[in-house]
């Protein structure tokens, strides 16, 4: 690691740079309960568990408080398509329940059930991703309410949960991954309707790079919470092995970083993408610090870390994290390689303060 900054260091001055820049009102998107910032507030817990720091933890709560009222229900933006996006910060109030025993963030908790148990399924038994997609799966799906649902099962005895999230998991992985390179592509249709869906597969033509970084993380995170004696745990760990095993194909030699559109290296429209890059590090950091994937991976580890690294600009105190594609539907080769980027968006600093602050444990726990 670096003599002078580890990568915690650089979590906290990412953390630090958001904190200073928002109050929890003002956290975009405002009056929305929404995953930008639930990861972002992900990646902050783990730099407040790793640091010990109560500023970071306060500021979770602070932001979590704004939202739930007294008698623990979540105020949401009605309006919008109801969708997965919007329950993924519920993954925050578990420790914080855990440690304050308020009844209220267990009320909240358990607002988001009735949606898992009841939402509209494809043919096959697979969530929607939103209600105005009928019949499409993304793989966004899996990280915005598969470690919920399993941190709900695992907390509240719900076993039934771990069933139901796996069935999304081992649709996608069945569906949607391709033969030939063993990437996942963003989103599939069952029905074939879709205008971006192939005609025979059902599947989207283009391998995302965030999407599948939703994905991979998504699949380590359940198994944080999926009992060691499950019967669908080595089913998960096999899921994450076969993706990461294709993700290390498609690294930049010389970038250590991933593309955009993460196959096309050879195109010079194809351009570096940051966010999905840390979700790639982070992910196998923590296979590797599992066991799952030997020590030897930490090759991988380190030539991205360091590559993201380089990529970081300041201004003054703030850390600038840069090249985040803006958040993204489900398009043809040109759509995505034409996304706009912005920097320190909350879904790219989010991502960024998940991957150094696994890197850092990965680094601290396995000597690497």
């Amino acid at each position: 690691m670096d003599n002078e900054k580890n990568a915690l260091d650089y979590a906290k001055m990412g953390a630090d740079t958001l904190i200073r820049r928002f109050t929890v009102e003002k956290l975009p998107p405002e009056n929305r309960f929404h995953y930008h910032q639930g990861v972002f507030l992900a990646g902050m817990e783990r730099v407040y568990l790793l640091s010990g720091e109560d500023q970071y933890g306060d500021y979770i709560k602070a932001w979590l408080d704004y939202y739930i009222d007294a008698a623990g229900t979540i105020r949401h933006n009605d309006s919008d398509v109801p969708q997965f996006d919007d329950m993924q910060p519920a993954v925050l109030l578990f420790n914080l329940y855990k440690k304050t025993q308020d009844e209220r963030y267990k009320k909240a908790l358990e607002q988001f059930v009735p949606a898992v148990e009841q939402w509209p399924t494809n043919a096959e038994g697979g969530f929607w991703h939103k209600y105005d997609c009928p019949n499409q799966m993304w793989l966004d799906t899996l990280y915005m309410i598969g470690p919920y649902s399993v941190m709900y099962a695992r907390s509240f005895d719900k076993p039934y949960l771990y069933e139901k999230i796996y069935r999304q998991m081992e649709m996608m992985r069945r569906n949607m991954t391709d033969p030939a390179t063993g990437l996942l592509y963003h989103a599939w249709d069952d029905s074939k309707t879709a205008a971006w869906a192939d005609k025979t597969s059902g599947c989207s033509p283009v391998f995302w790079g965030r999407a599948i970084g939703w994905y991979a993380v998504a699949i380590q995170e359940i198994l944080d919470f999926l009992p060691e004696n499950h019967r669908r745990r080595q089913a998960f760990i096999n899921a994450g092995l076969d993706l990461i095993n294709a993700l290390i194909r498609f690294q930049d030699e010389e970038s250590g970083l991933w593309y955009q559109v993460v196959n096309r290296g050879d195109d010079p429209q194809n351009w570096h993408e940051v966010s999905c890059s840390c979700l790639y590090t982070y992910a196998i950091a923590q296979a590797v610090r599992k066991g799952f994937l030997h020590k030897s991976y930490a090759r991988y580890i380190h030539k991205a870390y360091q590559g993201i690294i380089k990529t970081l600009a300041f201004k003054g105190d703030d850390l600038i994290v840069p090249k985040i594609c803006v958040g993204t539907g489900v398009g043809d080769y040109e759509f995505y390689l034409k996304r706009p980027t912005v920097q320190n968006d909350l879904h790219g600093m989010g991502a960024f303060l998940l991957m150094c602050t696994e890197y850092y444990h990965t680094c601290k726990q396995a000597g690497l």
